[in-house]
C-alpha cells in the first residue's frame, strides 16, 4: 500500500486548488498539521510527500511527534533535510517530550520556518507552568520577521474530545497578559471546534479562527462518499495585529479510493492561514 504514496501526491498536485497557490511573498504563510505518529513509521516516500506539502509555506507547526524514542525528532530532521533540497533554506525547533502522566500520550512538537523570512527570537519552550493542568503542555516560541515584526506561536495538541479539552483551552485567555503581547498565533489540534464558547474570551480580545466549520480529521472508512470526520484543527490570530488574506485546508485525500493510503501519512489534513501583519 505504501508504494502508492507518490501516486497519491501526484493526484494531489493535479487537483490542487488555485486557492493554495499564494502569490504575495510579503505575506506570512502559516500551516499547522497533526502528523499522526510521526516517527519511525514514516518511510522515505511518506517523508517526501510531507515535505512537498510543506514547502510552499513559511512557518509550520507540527503535532503528534513520537516522544518515546529519538525516531520522532529524527523524522522532523528528515523532513527538514528534504525541504532544504527543494529550493529554500529552513530551520527548526523540536520540543522536549511533554510532561504527560502516561507514555502513551507523551509527544513532541516542532516549528519549522524559512530562514529568508523568519528567525527564532527567543528559544521555544514547553509551557511548564501548565504541565499539571494540561496533558500535553503547549510549546511556545517567539519569532521575528525580517521586517522586525515579532510574534509568539503557541503550538498545542489538546486532550481527546471525551476528556473535555475545553478545560485546557480555557487557559489560553491568559496568554496575552502572560506574554505581554496580542500578536499571538495559537495553532494545533484542539479536539474541539472553533464554535465552542471556551474561545469567547479570546474572541473578545480580537482573536479569530482561520477556518470555520471545516472538518480536518479523517474517518477510518468512507460513509456515503464522505471521508472527513471532525472539526478539530485550526489557527487563531489576532485581527488587531494581522489581516487574513487566505485560509483553508489541504485535502490530499480527494476521494474515498485514496483514504487508506492517505491515512498512512496522517489522520488529519493540514490547515493553512496566510496573513499580513498590520
Amino acid at each position: 500500500m505504501r508504494n502508492y504514496i507518490l501516486i497519491l501526491y501526484c493526484i494531489f498536485l493535479h487537483n490542487i486548488s488555485p486557492n493554495y497557490a499564494f502569490q504575495k511573498e510579503s505575506n506570512l504563510k502559516i500551516l499547522t498539521w497533526n502528523i499522526q505518529d510521526l516517527g519511525r513509521t514514516k518511510n522515505e516516500n511518506e517523508i517526501e510527500f510531507i515535505a512537498n506539502i510543506l514547502k510552499d509555506y513559511d512557518f509550520i507547526a507540527i503535532q503528534e511527534i513520537v516522544a518515546k524514542d529519538p525516531a520522532g525528532a529524527k523524522a522532523v530532521t528528515r523532513i527538514v533535510d528534504k525541504l532544504n533540497r527543494l529550493g529554500s533554506k529552513w530551520d527548526y525547533s523540536i520540543s522536549n517530550p511533554t510532561k504527560s502522566s502516561s507514555s502513551k500520550i507523551k509527544e513532541r512538537y516542532a516549528y519549522l520556518w524559512k530562514t529568508a523570512k523568519i528567525r527564532l527570537k527567543k528559544e521555544a519552550i514547553l509551557d511548564t507552568s501548565l504541565a499539571s493542568l494540561i496533558e500535553r503542555e503547549p510549546y511556545i516560541g517567539m519569532f521575528e520577521l525580517k521586517n522586525g515584526t515579532m510574534f509568539y506561536a503557541v503550538n498545542m495538541h489538546a486532550r481527546t474530545y471525551n476528556k473535555h479539552p475545553e478545560m485546557e483551552i480555557s487557559k489560553f485567555k491568559n496568554y496575552p497578559k502572560r506574554l505581554k503581547s496580542n500578536n499571538i498565533i495559537i495553532l494545533g489540534d484542539f479536539n474541539l471546534n472553533e464554535k465552542h464558547n471556551v474561545w469567547n474570551p479570546l474572541y473578545k480580545m480580537g482573536f479569530k479562527s482561520a477556518i470555520t466549520g471545516i472538518k480536518t480529521s479523517m474517518k477510518r472508512k468512507c460513509n456515503k462518499g464522505k471521508y472527513m470526520h471532525k472539526t478539530v484543527d485550526n489557527i487563531f490570530y489576532n485581527t488587531k495585529e494581522a489581516e487574513k488574506i487566505n485560509s483553508g485546508i489541504i485535502d490530499f485525500i480527494k476521494n474515498c479510493g485514496n483514504l487508506l493510503n492517505a491515512r498512512l501519512i496522517s489522520d488529519h489534513v493540514p490547515v493553512y492561514l496566510e496573513i499580513k501583519f498590520n
